[in-house]
This record gives structure tokens, C-alpha cells and sequence, in this order.
């Protein structure tokens, strides 16, 4: 049985979130709770999922059913999602509780950890709330939706010494990380191009009539830190074909959706995590039939919405003696085979993870950093945020990976964040 005492709690997410910038300002009103060992006595994880769209059915069926985790809470501003979440939980644990309010789950000092899957635009508030509060976090990619959000989830890992993963999973397939070793090693030679292919794109940005807000959503919740904007069915709608994904005040559009896969194992295979391309050009630019980016040295990255130069691949590599192209489940090299071969001892051999949320699981009891921790994932978002801004500018970005610095243009740099409303401040 678990060891921890049910500790819901009325706090609301407001004064949950007035808790965190009081401390900020040198008061503390919520404590921040550390743990050396997250464990129970009987080596068991007690976790909550938050937000309960399409995404996290597979997180929540990956944690009800693992030996080593209790799954007690989920919470989601949608009461028909909440509620069928809560049902298929009670099934296999009756005590399980539902919330609408995240803040709940924050004051639970029986939590051990949290998986977020919210719409983009509330990751980075509720990770850094979660790690304050000493729990560990799983969080979906794209992990934020600003450039100054991702660095506030840095600090915030380093702070309070948190495990947190980015849900950037294709660093947890092998076929990706059989492609990094291939290009690490030198084995096709010097990468000369790489083509991704961002599998098609979302209709454009369109204005919404305003409907009647249903009861079955807490739509200020919903919207949050985002500015405030009439209600419709589509702003809101979990579609992996559209819904709040198409809107800027709540994602990056098709570079935070496929972009941050792709970019995430480029950045792996040219040993750039931590650092970054220098400039980004948008689709059309002086006729250019493709966004791209550019590294230093000169190196540039295509990225087309459907086939194009990525030739059937999910990503490309093309290199001076041949090539390796990998998708989920495939991966195909010239000359053949090298994809079998094995690294000699002295060579370069990529962290294998064979399982993205098992490596979580994994650090949380090693406390051992996860294959994609806040410092890799932010500069994977990096360029998923810059690669936005050229394309809603319509013109290049110059960018300094090393200060996370957008360079001699004031107007792209009001895009590295954004006033955020009242009641839903960026906690610290």
C-alpha cells in the first residue's frame, strides 16, 4: 500500500502562484520541499498527470500500469476530460482524485512527480511551480513557448536540483540514435547538408467568431498567461491536425510540433546541445522554397512541410562520402550497412535510452541526469522559437547561441517573451 496520507489541499493555483513570487521577493509563504531520496518504503513513484488530452493517453496508460508507480491524481481544466481520466484511473486505484486546478497537485507533499501535457503556453509555469515544490517533472515538447521561459526552466532545474525530462522521445528510438552515431563518427564524412521534413502543415491563423463558453471548460484556466481572446470551440480544441496548435499565443506551430523532434536529433548528431545555429531565414525569402537555419559554420538545415530534399526521410544527413536518412521505425545509409556497425571503443557511442519515459523513471531513482534534461531541450526549443519568429517577421534572425541572444534587431527580441495576464505570472 502507499505510505503517503491523501493531502489534498484547497489551495487555489492563483495563491499557489502568489506563493512563488513572494519567495521570489524574499518572503516565503508555500516552502520549497526537498527530497534526497523520492522513494517510499516500498520503492514506488507517487505521480499526477496534467492536462489529459490526446498526448497523455499513452502517459497515463505507461504509468497506471507500472509496477513501480501509484498513479493518484489528474487534473485538467476540461471536465470531461478530467472525469474520464479520473474513471480510468479508479479502476485500478478508488482513492484517485481529479482536479481542475494544478495548484492542488503542487500542495500534495505526497507527490513525487508530475507529467505535464498541457497546451505548450502553460509548460514552462507548471514545470518550474512542480520543481519548486520538490517534485519531478516530465514534460511535453515543445517544452515552453518563449525564449525566456525556456531559460527560467533552466535556472529552475539547476535550482532546486529536479529531474526533468523533455518529452522529445526520438532520443529515446534507435533508429535516431544509431543516425548520430553514424554522423558523429565521421562515417559518411563531413555533413554537408541535412533535410528535415516537417510532415505537411496547420491551415493558417485565422480570426474566430466568439461562441458561448461551455461549462464544461474553466476557460480562464485555460488561457492562462495568454492574452485573453474570445472563446471558440478551435482556439481550445487537442487536435494533432489543428486545434490551439495552429495559434502563436499557444505553441510554435509545426516547428514545436514536429520542428522539435527533428531539431532535438540534429542538435544530438552535430554535438550541438548547448549551444545552436546563428541564423534563421523563413520559407520565401528571397525565393527560397524552404525555411532553413544555419550554423557557424556554414552548415544549413532545410526544413520542408512535406517531402522536399528530405527525400522520403523524417531527417537526412548527407555527407561528402554518403548518407543516412532516418525516420520512426527506418533507417537507410549509403554505403549500406553502417547503420549495424558497431562503434570501435575509442569511437563515439550516443546515450541509448530504449524507453523515453522508463529513462525518466530511471533518473528519478539514480537522480542521475534522463537523456533530454532542461538544459538539452532548451536549446532544441531555441530554435523551434527562432525558426517562429523569422517565419511571422517574414525575414531572417540573427542569433548568439552562446548569450541566447537575439542579435542587432529590437523588434524579433519582443518575442523572447510576452506580458503574460494578470494572476498568471511566470513563477521563480
Amino acid at each position: 500500500m502507499p505510505i503517503h496520507p491523501s493531502t489534498a489541499s484547497t489551495l487555489s493555483r492563483r495563491s499557489f502562484l502568489k506563493a512563488g513570487l513572494a519567495s521570489a521577493a524574499g518572503t516565503i509563504f508555500f516552502p520549497y520541499i526537498a527530497r534526497s531520496n523520492p522513494i517510499g518504503a516500498n520503492n514506488r513513484v507517487r505521480m499526477a498527470l496534467i492536462g489529459c488530452g490526446l498526448i497523455m493517453e499513452g502517459h497515463h496508460g505507461w504509468a497506471q500500469s507500472h509496477p513501480m508507480i501509484d498513479l493518484v491524481a489528474v487534473c485538467d481544466v476540461k471536465t470531461s476530460k478530467r472525469e474520464a481520466a479520473l474513471a480510468r484511473l479508479k479502476q485500478k486505484n478508488p482513492d484517485a482524485v481529479g482536479y481542475v486546478d494544478y495548484g492542488d497537485i503542487m500542495a500534495r507533499s505526497d507527490i513525487d512527480a508530475v507529467i505535464i501535457a498541457t497546451p505548450d503556453h502553460w509548460h514552462a509555469a507548471i514545470s518550474i511551480d512542480a520543481m519548486r515544490v520538490g517534485k519531478d517533472v516530465y514534460v511535453e515538447k515543445p517544452m515552453a513557448l518563449t525564449l525566456d521561459e525556456v531559460a527560467s526552466m533552466v535556472a529552475a532545474e539547476k535550482r532546486y536540483g529536479r529531474i526533468l525530462q523533455v518529452g522529445s522521445m526520438q532520443r529515446s528510438y534507435s533508429e535516431f540514435s544509431q543516425a548520430v552515431d553514424i554522423v558523429r563518427n565521421g562515417w559518411i564524412g563531413e555533413i554537408t547538408e541535412i533535410h528535415i521534413d516537417l510532415r505537411g502543415d496547420f491551415p493558417p491563423v485565422s480570426l474566430l467568431a466568439e461562441e458561448p463558453v461551455p461549462a464544461d471548460i474553466d476557460y480562464d484556466r485555460w488561457l492562462g498567461p495568454a492574452p485573453w481572446r474570445p472563446y471558440n470551440n478551435l482556439r481550445v480544441l487537442g487536435n494533432y491536425g489543428g486545434g490551439w496548435r495552429i495559434f502563436w499565443d499557444y505553441g510554435s506551430r509545426k516547428n514545436g510540433d514536429w520542428g522539435a523532434h527533428h531539431f532535438d536529433i540534429v542538435q544530438w548528431a552535430l554535438n550541438m546541445d548547448g549551444n545552436g545555429p546563428v541564423l534563421f531565414v523563413p520559407k520565401g525569402f528571397e525565393g527560397s522554397p524552404y525555411q532553413y537555419h544555419q550554423y557557424a559554420n556554414g552548415l544549413k538545415v532545410t526544413a520542408s512541410k512535406g517531402g522536399g530534399p528530405a527525400n522520403g526521410a523524417m531527417i537526412r544527413f548527407v555527407g561528402k562520402n554518403g548518407e543516412v536518412k532516418a525516420s520512426r521505425g527506418s533507417i537507410e545509409t549509403t554505403p549500406a550497412g553502417l547503420a549495424s556497425r558497431v562503434p570501435s571503443s575509442s569511437e563515439f557511442i550516443a546515450y541509448r535510452s530504449n524507453n523515453h519515459r522508463q529513462n525518466w523513471l530511471d533518473s528519478i531513482i539514480s537522480r542521475r541526469p534522463p537523456i533530454c534534461p532542461a538544459t538539452v531541450g532548451a536549446s532544441t526549443f531555441d530554435i523551434c522559437a527562432l525558426a517562429g519568429i523569422a517565419e511571422r517577421l517574414n525575414r531572417p534572425v540573427r542569433w548568439n547561441p552562446e548569450k541566447r541572444e537575439i542579435t542587432g534587431d529590437p523588434e524579433a527580441s519582443r518575442f523572447a517573451n510576452y506580458t503574460r495576464r494578470a494572476g498568471y505570472q511566470l513563477p521563480v
